[in-house]
């Protein structure tokens, strides 16, 4: 299972299946097979694994949408999304001649009274059971969930949409099965923004969660909890998630090609090369424990490490190396899962350095002054076009240019049109000059204007006192309002309540998350507080990172951090260039001698 707190989200989750799912296959008698749709095949992937599944007496797993040869001795446990497709599929194992003996029905959300109905007509007296779990999202981390929902973002921002009402319904729906798995009924906060998309969305989440609770049939908690939900817009921090991160997860997403967090590398084996895979999740305990360092610490951890390890064999001032390490497992067979671990991470690492001494170091102090409106000795930076101009005149790549013009333009709160035409030609991106333009459809000034309302930058936090690497110097605008709620210092004009929570919340005895603590223990925050952010949107890997340091900085408060889905720089500017064009339609060949 997942090496992250025991109480944390992927493990909440589990539990909940386990609870529902699992315990019904435990009172049915006999091994059961699985049946699982591409969403619920995420999910619990994201929770569990094979041994897990096997430990419960279910022999084999499924794909719903795939031919599967009929096993009608066997009863079939069907764990899908309630949506027509799902549900059309369930129904046509049972039309004609039955694949299986039974069949065991849980949806991960409510099912529409349509469908319902259907499977009700179609399969009704071959099913045993059918429940309505509410799990629908995906816990990525042990603080992390995401919607898996990516399309949402060209939904809610394009100027063209036509489905932004019901995509907004339906993540409304999802994050209203976020806090029924946590048992939390929060009260509900918006940022303010021109957009209205926060407000809109905070009122739909607040009017389902009272109609969840009204419905459940445990009727634990119809009153508020003790936790807040903050329901934030892409728009309101555009600088973190463009500009090149130093910490080990965020600059791995950026520097390097992984899909899927799968880690392809090189191993040498004698005189060849092969090609591995890697997953990066909370299965790998050094990846949990080196995520959110900054690359410099994690280079100088890894070889630590091994050499702790391989000290009886080799000197302790050799040097490790990666064409080393085959030979030192062939040497110490006990400690070849450790070794091979850590040459997972000792690849990535130089990976992500060679990147970093290759560009992106060039790049850093740059975004950092433009980012933070002052060098590193805290001088204000009175031109920003002189800062930019070394970055536009190096040989960087095209997106990094984008990237640094970007951050140019959110710096000032946007330039003059002409301006903006001479750093597009500059760039030489004439024909892709939307990747700059379409951040207005998200909030953000590109354009400056006289207009008195011009959109106001958020005043900061003084992070001065803190120990940080001068290229890393940078705070995402999310740790500032998490910080800010756990004090009770939001203000209300700025972040209005949709619905209050016990007025008693005050982040159950939270401190300044600024001040120096030691990480708390899971088990002291078992009775405390959550503060759940969702970002409409898209949420960035060092937003992510804020949750987990600002939970432990302080005492008896979770962080709870999810969006509709993970943004790395190269993934939100290709969907913000998208947005103003039309999605291709599907379209069909009629072959017209059928109807000769």
């Amino acid at each position: 299972m997942a090496t992250g707190s025991e109480h944390g989200l992927r493990n909440i989750v589990w539990q909940r299946i386990k609870d529902t799912v699992i315990e019904d296959c435990r009172n049915s008698r006999g091994w059961k097979l699985l049946i699982l749709d591409q969403f619920t095949t995420k999910l619990l992937s994201s929770c569990c694994k094979m041994s897990d599944l096997t430990c419960e007496r279910i022999t084999i797993v499924e794909d719903l949408f795939k031919n599967r040869e009929p096993v009608p001795e066997m009863k079939a446990v069907y764990f899908i999304s309630p949506v027509k497709k799902s549900v059309e599929a369930l129904c046509s194992d049972f039309k004609n001649k039955p694949k299986y003996k039974a069949a065991l029905v849980y949806f991960t959300d409510y099912c529409p009274d349509e469908l319902f109905n259907k499977m009700k007509t179609d399969c009704g007296k071959l099913i045993r059971i059918c429940k309505e779990i509410n799990i629908n999202f995906l816990p990525k981390e042990s603080q992390v969930f995401v919607l898996d929902n990516s399309a949402a973002f060209r939904s809610i921002y394009s100027s063209s949409s036509e489905d932004r009402q019901s995509t907004l319904e339906a993540i409304a729906d999802q994050i209203v099965t976020v806090c029924a798995t946590l048992e939390e009924n929060p009260g509900v906060r918006y940022k303010r923004e021109p957009l209205d998309n926060t407000k809109l969305l905070a009122e739909l989440v607040d009017t389902k969660l009272a109609k969840h609770y009204e419905m459940d049939e445990k009727c634990k908690k119809k009153g508020k909890t003790h936790a807040q939900l903050l329901i934030i817009d892409r728009g309101f921090d555009p600088v973190s998630p463009i500009l090149h991160e130093l910490t080990y997860q965020a600059m791995a997403y950026d520097v390097i090609p992984i899909e899927n967090d799968v880690y392809k590398y090189q191993t040498k084996e004698g005189p060849t090369s092969k090609e591995k895979e890697a997953f990066l999740n909370e299965d790998d305990e050094l990846w949990v424990k080196l995520r959110h360092m900054h690359i410099a610490e994690v280079a100088e951890q890894i070889p630590k490490q091994l050499k702790e390890i391989s000290s009886n064999k080799k000197r302790p001032d050799e040097k490790i190396t990666i064409s080393g390490l085959s030979q030192l497992m062939k040497k110490m067979p006990g400690f070849r899962k450790q070794v091979a671990q850590k040459t997972i991470h000792l690849n990535l690492a130089e990976d992500c350095m060679n990147h970093f001494q290759l560009s992106v170091e060039k790049l850093c102090k740059a975004e950092q002054d433009l980012a933070n409106g002052c060098d590193a000795e805290g001088q204000k930076v009175k031109d920003p076009m002189r800062t930019l101009l070394p970055v536009l005149l190096h040989s960087h790549s095209t997106d990094d240019k984008i990237r640094a013009v970007l951050l140019y333009i959110f710096s000032l709160n946007g330039i003059t049109e002409e301006n903006l035409n001479k750093l597009i030609q500059h760039v030489k991106i004439e024909n892709e000059r939307e990747i700059i333009l379409n951040w207005k459809d998200l909030g953000v000034p590109i354009i400056s204007t006289q207009s008195f309302f011009q959109q106001r930058k958020p005043t900061r936090r003084d992070r001065s006192h803190e120990e940080r690497y001068n290229l890393s110097r940078w705070t995402p605008v999310i740790k500032d309002v998490m910080e800010d709620t756990l004090e009770n210092k939001l203000d209300s004009r700025e972040w209005p309540h949709q619905s209050e929570c016990p007025s008693a919340w005050n982040g159950s005895g939270a401190v300044s998350a600024r001040q120096k603590h030691k990480p708390s223990n899971p088990d002291d925050r078992k009775g405390g507080s959550r503060l759940i952010i969702f970002i409409i949107g898209g949420v960035s890997y060092s937003e992510m990172r804020c949750a987990y340091e600002v939970t432990q900085g302080v005492k008896s408060c979770e962080v709870i951090i999810g969006s509709t889905h993970i943004v790395t720089p190269k993934s939100l500017l290709d969907d913000i260039k998208l947005l103003n064009k039309r999605p291709v339609e599907p379209f069909k060949i009629i072959d017209e001698s059928c109807n000769a």
